[in-house]
């Protein structure tokens, strides 16, 4: 059995108190892209992972998907089985990647050998994974709290915008993007601000990280200026960077930002 996690942009990021358990409450908007790993799961002697396409840093033995095969066989009995993850998901780039392919190998399995887990209960388990896991779960446009587990669906379609997707060449450690940053209150939330028009965004909705983050990488703070040049209706760092999307009217090219990045079209 396959299943295609794909990837997910933050529009906007508040970063609001630091907690007692060492992580950050925060509030922004999850939306999922057409970016796509493949994950295959199959029965099989022994359990086994294997992986293709961009390479996976780490011990493999650390993967989610082998984590969250661990977490369930706690609840439930699972037949050993090889799990094959072909990447594609930029590593390191804000994108949620990893997250996406944990919470899908939960409702891979799920489905696969009739666990009979609801959104609720796979949401559970995937939130012990990743603070964004359980947000893939039902892959939707999501107001996302506390550390970005708790989740609100939202109402938000960009299907009738362009949206361009960049990666630079550099990777941005979240721990090194964190010292950075300055918790605050905020002034309205993202669940009023995104009601308004596309083109209201740039002005109001904003990430908290990008000042730390292009003042050690002037080349992220570069590519946004740039898909603002090239007519973006609204341009935004992903998370804690360091891809970085531009949402456009009209579908064009932008061979000048090819160069020197990954660029995907249409996501």
């Amino acid at each position: 059995m396959i299943l295609f996690p794909n990837a997910k942009i933050n529009i906007g990021l508040n970063i609001l108190s630091r907690r007692e358990d060492g992580f950050h409450n925060l509030e922004t908007i999850f939306y999922p892209l057409a970016v796509r790993d493949a994950l295959e799961v199959v029965e099989a002697d022994q359990l086994k992972f294997t992986s293709s396409g961009l390479e996976i840093p780490g011990n493999a033995t650390d993967n989610l998907c082998l984590k969250a095969y661990d977490l369930l066989s706690k609840d439930y009995k699972l037949p050993p089985v090889h799990i094959h993850l072909h990447k594609h998901i930029p590593i390191g780039a804000g994108l949620g990647g990893g997250s996406a392919d944990a919470s899908f190998f939960i409702r891979l399995m799920n489905e696969k050998f009739e666990l009979g887990m609801d959104a609720s209960q796979m949401e559970t388990y995937a939130s012990k994974l990743g603070s964004d896991c359980a947000f893939f779960i039902q892959n939707k446009p999501a107001l996302a709290h506390g550390k970005g587990d708790q989740l609100q669906t939202i109402e938000l379609d960009l299907s009738n915008y362009f949206i361009i997707l960049v990666m630079p060449v550099v990777q941005v450690s979240t721990s090194d993007a964190y010292r950075g940053i300055r918790p605050a209150a905020m002034v309205s939330s993202l669940a009023d601000l995104i009601k308004l028009p596309v083109e209201a965004w740039k002005a109001i909705i904003k990430n908290d990280f990008e000042p730390s983050v292009f003042l050690q990488y002037p080349i992220i703070a570069e590519i946004k200026s740039k898909l603002y040049s090239a007519g973006a209706l609204y341009a935004c760092m992903s998370g804690s960077g360091s891809s970085v999307f531009g949402i456009f009217e009209k579908e064009l090219k932008l061979p000048d930002l090819e160069q020197d990045n990954k660029i995907f079209y249409g996501v």
